[in-house]
């Protein structure tokens, strides 16, 4: 997410025109035109992400919050589909933002979403504040130091690690993939439970946390699946991956089988050798 917000930055200080959607139901808790109403006419003052969303936010105090789920993604278009918007729609686009930017020339933010699990939300600043608490502490944020991490996850003591890295009300931010690579290079079994963590292998799971994570964005994300960035280009980080989807091969460090399992109803990948 973090690659698509700064790809997004782009289109900061445009003006929403107009919005239309063909799926609806991603709209949480307003209607099509409810939304299009708030939101047309405003400027873009800004936008940031705060864990796994996309926060845009305009004029006002209201804020267009993005959660991609899946298979979401935005790619900002200068190709505005005036009449053509059948051919979207057959191309997995969901949702079309019409844009005027300060030199009026017009481009849109077309939101595709092949399995139509994205949600899009118009948030005041009083209840984004209550969606920001909520949430965990963000891995790339300035508050995300050893102590307070230490401190976050020991919240959940009888839980495995690779699910508590993933409950987005502990760490704001880490998915599937990044959980399973962070642990790989920490050396830590993502079965261990966090009570049973000592001092130096959580100093080394927020270490590594920071690499994978800081070396994610540098390559501009992971294209394992549908992942693309904002212009629709695949990222390149899923060629550094070690064990994510790698059941089955060899590890690349003993050469021992990596295995899979199930973690809190998700997949969990790592290596029985080097994660203990």
């Amino acid at each position: 997410m973090q690659t698509i917000v700064s790809d997004l930055q782009s289109i900061v200080g445009d003006k929403i025109t107009d919005f239309k959607t063909y799926w609806p139901k991603a709209l949480q808790n307003i209607s099509t035109k409810k939304f299009s109403s708030a939101i047309k006419n405003r400027k873009i003052k800004s936008i940031e992400r705060f864990g796994k969303y996309a926060i845009i936010n305009l004029e006002k105090n209201l804020a267009i919050v993005i959660h991609l789920r899946m298979t979401g993604k935005l790619l900002i278009s200068t190709q505005v589909a005036s009449g053509k918007d059948q051919g979207l729609k057959e191309k997995h686009i969901r949702h079309v933002f019409y844009l005027r930017a300060a030199s009026r020339k017009p481009k849109t933010v077309l939101f595709s979403d092949v399995r139509k699990f994205a949600t899009i939300s118009l948030y005041d600043k009083k209840d984004l504040m209550n969606l920001k608490n909520k949430l965990g502490i963000d891995p790339l944020g300035k508050d995300y130091t050893p102590e307070n991490f230490s401190d976050a996850i020991a919240k959940k003591p009888h839980k495995e690690i690779k699910d508590v890295l993933m409950d987005q009300t502990v760490i704001a931010g880490i998915g599937n993939i990044y959980a399973s690579e962070i642990l790989f290079e920490a050396k830590i079994s993502p079965h261990r439970k966090v009570k049973d963590l000592s001092r130096e292998e959580i100093r080394s799971i927020y270490k590594f946390s920071m690499k994978v994570l800081k070396k994610a964005v540098k390559l501009r994300g992971t294209s394992v699946s549908d992942y693309r960035d904002a212009s629709g280009s695949r990222g390149k980080f899923q060629h550094r991956l070690s064990v994510y989807k790698k059941h089955g091969q060899q590890c690349k460090k003993c050469d021992t089988i990596i295995e899979k399992s199930t973690i809190g109803q998700r997949s969990a990948f790592y290596c029985p050798k080097c994660q203990h």
